[in-house]
């Protein structure tokens, strides 16, 4: 009996390995699993590091698969040094990312951002990061299309900064901020993040291969049952040729020693090294196979889940239809072909009341830009305040002038001598938007309700599993910067694929 059972799954699995590429014929005429490989390129350490990234690199371009290699500022400085322009030549046939200045050297973003504001953070990670970022952009000759923090030391001020360089997309892993485990708009970036299928093969495991892509194939099924969706997948080219990552060797536990006494970590032997390549590369071109699939790098998956909100305008009756869904539970409004986040509703339905109170005309209403969160805490409103019409059309020309000077929501709205939340004031906006919109003016007494900023429960509280990192010292914990990032879920909405924009 075992082996009639042992026979018909071989025969199973013959049938799947033929028939996989034609496998859900017509949703792959309609839908694309897309995934993103993408390689952390840091250690500066082990020479042979870089000949790892050499082999992928050359692997890949054979295959004719591009990937995105997200390059740590010293690295590229030490590939430079050695002159290893073969490397440099090879990795730049791909897409380049970037991945920190110095990755694990004392301190890392988290730990230089857990203690300051948005804007000191802004221009602290800049002053830290920019060296590196500039540094990879020179030898690579071409501007770094992403960031991914190292490890998991992951902060919110670091979108500011992003968005400063003109860097579109936020390409790691993590849980700090999560949306249906899909693709989504965080600080007016695309976030890949923590997504559904991030699906890797063990590169020390050959016997658990064929376990990995039976997970591909049961990613890829779900993806293509919901209309198509991406993949990501993630290795480190040392990890192809040492036992312990590099920087665990000398930074472990906070630890910080001079350079002339960093360790190289211990290295696979070539036999040990040789199984890591094979898998890897058995597993790409396993993936390959499948007409539906498709290879992206960051670049590409900024376009297909490019922002279709930015740059649209938005009738009368659009506003009124996004009032009408602004409640107690402020949060983002997802729609068929485009999204919204809570501070692009905020200034549109804003604009809105400064224009009409002016006695303008509105056919539309253009939307420009992400406003980023509140930089200080706000205090939620205990109870309903009243305003009157002439006091909320002033205080929307007054939100409008702090909308364009700082670029963010308010963490108190001023009706005259009455400080309110931004939540609450927008609650107010929503009630008096589809008046207006219907031709009818301000009521003489308009109230200002509570209201809490629902998106929030997206953004991780602070926890010690979040700073897991080996590099971190022991108990580090970060509650002031996560309590940051969750005014920053302002700016939290889905990413929508574009199925038109392949």
């Amino acid at each position: 009996m075992t082996a009639v059972f042992r026979c018909r799954a071989v025969f199973v699995s013959l049938l799947l390995l033929l028939a996989g590429p034609l496998a859900h014929a017509t949703a792959a005429d309609k839908a694309h699993v897309y995934v993103i490989l993408w390689f952390d390129t840091e250690d500066y350490l082990l020479p042979a590091s870089d000949d790892a990234a050499l082999r992928v690199a050359d692997f890949l371009t054979k295959e004719g698969v591009k990937a995105t290699f997200k390059v740590v500022g010293e690295k590229a400085r030490t590939l430079e040094r050695r002159e290893r322009k073969d490397v440099i030549a090879a990795l730049k046939k791909h897409e380049i990312g970037f991945h920190s200045n110095y990755h694990s050297v004392q301190p890392s973003p988290a730990m230089y951002l857990s203690d300051l504001g948005w804007d000191e953070g802004v221009a602290e990670f800049d002053r830290r990061e920019r060296p590196g970022y500039d540094d990879v952009k020179r030898i690579f000759g071409q501007a770094p299309s992403c960031y991914g923090q190292p490890g998991s030391s992951w902060g919110p001020q670091v979108f500011g900064a992003m968005k400063q360089w003109g860097m579109p997309v936020y390409l790691d892993v993590g849980s700090h901020v999560r949306l249906d485990d899909k693709p989504y708009y965080y600080g007016g970036l695309l976030n890949i993040y923590k997504l559904a299928h991030q699906v890797r093969a063990d590169l020390n495991k050959p016997g658990e291969l064929s376990a990995a892509e039976d997970r591909f194939l049961s990613a890829r099924k779900k993806l293509l049952d919901e209309g198509g969706g991406m993949v990501s997948i993630y290795y480190h080219p040392c990890e192809f040729v040492h036992k312990e990552f590099w920087d665990a060797v000398n930074f472990r536990n906070g630890a910080n020693p001079p350079r002339e006494q960093w360790q190289k970590p211990p290295q696979k032997t070539n036999e040990e090294s040789q199984t890591s390549y094979d898998i890897f590369e058995k597993y790409v071109r396993f993936i390959k196979r499948f007409a539906d699939v498709r290879f992206i790098t960051a670049t590409e998956a900024a376009k297909l889940y490019r922002d279709r909100a930015q740059g649209r305008k938005f009738t009368p009756a659009e506003l009124k239809a996004l009032a009408a869904d602004v409640g107690e539970g402020v949060t983002f409004q997802n729609r068929d072909d485009y999204a919204l986040s809570a501070s692009e509703v905020f200034a549109l339905l804003n604009d809105y009341v400064v224009l009409k109170t002016a006695g303008q005309d509105v056919p539309g209403l253009e939307l420009k830009g992400t406003p980023n969160g509140p930089s200080s805490p706000v205090a939620p409103l205990a109870e309903a305040v009243t305003t009157d019409d002439s006091q909320l059309a002033r205080t929307a020309a007054d939100v409008a002038s702090y909308l364009k000077k700082q670029g963010r929501v308010p963490a108190s709205v001023w009706l005259g001598s009455t400080p309110v939340p931004p939540e609450s004031y927008l609650r107010a906006l929503a009630e008096v938007v589809p008046l207006l919109a219907e031709g009818k003016p301000l009521p003489k007494t308009i109230e200002v309700k509570p209201a809490k900023m629902a998106a929030a429960k997206y953004v991780a509280d602070d926890d010690p599993k979040l700073w897991g990192w080996i590099i971190f010292p022991k108990g580090f914990r970060a509650p002031a910067m996560m309590d940051l990032a969750k005014r920053q879920a302002w700016t939290l909405k889905p990413a929508l694929l574009d199925k038109n924009a392949e």
